[in-house]
Order: C-alpha cells, then sequence, then structure tokens
C-alpha cells in the first residue's frame, strides 16, 4: 500500500498536535511520523544532507560500490538531493528513492536514471529487482522495528550487495563539562527521548547499528563513529562549518521535533511547549556550551553465498 503522511500543522480542538495519514485520498489519522513536514523542512534536510557529507570527507556512501553500481535503493530519500547526486555520480545505476511523504527536490534537477517512491519502508517490500546497494541515513526517528529493517536490506541485496547505514547516537554530551543535563536543553533532550521511546521509536539507533548489520548476516563489516558538534565552537575549521549547519538545523527543527511529542505523548499544550522552546533555543545559541553528539556509520556486505543468512 502507498501512503504519505504528514504532521498536522495547526492544533486540533483539543490543543493537541495530530499525525495524519493521506491514504487514497483520504485523511486518517496515524501516529506514523514524528518529524513535521513544512515547507521548512525541505531546506532543513538538505542543510544535514551537506552536513554530512561533509562529515564523510565530501563523499556520498563510505561503502566500496564499486565504480559501475547497476540497482541502488535510498531508505528514506527525504529531499531526494542524496538521489540525486548519486545519479550524476553513477550514470550507470537504476536509483530508487523511497520516503513515506512526497520528494521535496526544489534546488536540483533530477537526472533520468533516478525515480522516487510514496511508500512505507516498514511494510512488506515489493520490490521486483534486487539491488547492489541500499543506503539508509537519518532515519533515527521514523522506524520501529530495525532488526526486519536491517533484514529485509539483506533478502533485497543481490549477492555480493552492500549496505550502508548512516545514523546518530542523539545523547548530546561534552568534553568539557560545558553541556548542562539540568540546563533548559538538557531537560529538553530528556524529555524528547522519553517521549520518543514511549511513541515506540528507537532515538539512537547508532550504537546498535554493527549488531543489527551482523546478526543479519553481513560480513565485512565496517565502523565508523563521528562526533557532531552543535555550534560554532571547534576550532577546526572544518568541524566548526559543520557544527554551524548542525545548529542551524536543529534550531530550525525544534519546533517540528517537539509538538506532536510533547502534545501528544506528554500531554503539554502548544502554549507551554513553545514557551519551553524559547529556553532550549537561548542555550543552543550560548557560545560557551560546547555540544555534541555522535554519528555511526556502518557497512557491510552480503556474502556471495546464501551460508552467511541466519
Amino acid at each position: 500500500m502507498v501512503r504519505s503522511a504528514i504532521l498536522l500543522d495547526q492544533p486540533s480542538k483539543s490543543g493537541q498536535y495530530n499525525f495524519y495519514e493521506i491514504s487514497n485520498g483520504q485523511s486518517v489519522q496515524v501516529e506514523d511520523i514524528i518529524l513535521s513536514e513544512k515547507a521548512k523542512e525541505s531546506n532543513r534536510l538538505d542543510v544535514v544532507h551537506h552536513m554530512m557529507v561533509m562529515l564523510c570527507d565530501e563523499k556520498l556512501h563510505l561503502a566500496p560500490i564499486g565504480p559501475s553500481p547497476q540497482n541502488i535503493l535510498d531508505i528514506g530519500a527525504g529531499t531526494g538531493l542524496w538521489c540525486c547526486q548519486m545519479g550524476d555520480d553513477y550514470p550507470s545505476a537504476q536509483i530508487l528513492g523511497v520516503d513515506l511523504s512526497a520528494i521535496r527536490n526544489t534546488v536540483y534537477g533530477t537526472p533520468d536514471n533516478v525515480r522516487f517512491e510514496i511508500d512505507d519502508i516498514e511494510c512488506e517490500w515489493t520490490f521486483i529487482d534486487s539491488f547492489d546497494y541500499i543506503h539508509c541515513r537519518y532515519m533515527y526517528a521514523a522506524i520501529r522495528d530495525w532488526p526486519k529493517l536491517v533484514d529485509r536490506c539483506y533478502n533485497h541485496l543481490l549477492p555480493g550487495g552492500w549496505v550502508e547505514f548512516q545514523d546518530f547516537d542523539v545523547h548530546w554530551y561534552s568534553d568539557d563539562g560545558t553541556y548542562d543535563p539540568q540546563s533548559a536543553l538538557g531537560r529538553w533532550f530528556s524529555l524528547f527521548y522519553e517521549a520518543g521511546c514511549r511513541h515506540g521509536r528507537e532515538l539512537s539507533p547508532g550504537p546498535r547499528l554493527e549488531g543489527w548489520v551482523r546478526r543479519a548476516g553481513f560480513k565485512d563489516v565496517v565502523v565508523k563513529k563521528m562526533r557532531v558538534p552543535v555550534g560554532r565552537w571547534p576550532k577546526d575549521e572544518r568541524l566548526k562549518t559543520v557544527g554551524t549547519w548542525n545548529l542551524l538545523q536543529v534550531i530550525d527543527g525544534m519546533e517540528g521535533f517537539s509538538m506532536a511529542l510533547f502534545s501528544r505523548i506528554l500531554g503539554w499544550s502548544p502554549d507551554a511547549i513553545q514557551a519551553f522552546l524559547s529556553e532550549v533555543v537561548k542555550d543552543l545559541r550560548n557560545p560557551k556550551m560546547h555540544a555534541q553528539f555522535d554519528l555511526y556509520i556502518v557497512y557491510g556486505r552480503k556474502p556471495e553465498s546464501n551460508n552467511g543468512q541466519n
């Protein structure tokens, strides 16, 4: 079943922000998405894309997929920017981007070898083709059953194909004690994490990716852990740029991250949420706070035979 989902921009009569699904032209309430899909969200997702590519030394992927892959799947395509750039880099490949919401590619032309589908990646996969490479990035708030997703990646890869996951451990910290868990920002994270877990989502999949990938049967597994600063505080110029972009996307996404979870899961009123977020943003803009969190990149190869599958 093809479906798309949005987060209602305005509160319902009860004052809560609700999740809605658009299915066959009908709107029905669901709880299958956390992040809002406003126009500014597309811009924020493009910022995240550029930030993560910079963290990877300007590479769109780290898995050694070779010069001429034939079929590539991108899980959670977002604005489609990654797919489009991959389409230019790999003209040999047919690239499919799948997302629960309509793709909003407004800044980059779509190559002829790239197409997009609106679908729920957690429903049964009906892809006819198998893939040489499956890419899954920045899905920490979107997946309920990560082991099942990894198993599906395994089953839909050709022997010798690669899977790559890039996702976060969203626990904030600092090396110098300037991040205070008792601050407004620290309290926001604790509440956000609590609400996300109660909503049935794994908000920090990064540290667990390696275990899921190995359990599924992948070989030649590589794990990379990177620190992601929030703000302009790093002395290293590259990390300063990454931190600037990260601060921008966190502030721009703060309301979208928080409204549905705090309203529906924690029972906060919209006014209380807005007042709290104003204090959180003050903390985020404090140049003396050297906050960061971690990005995990895990990739592995499906064995040439089926003997490696559990």
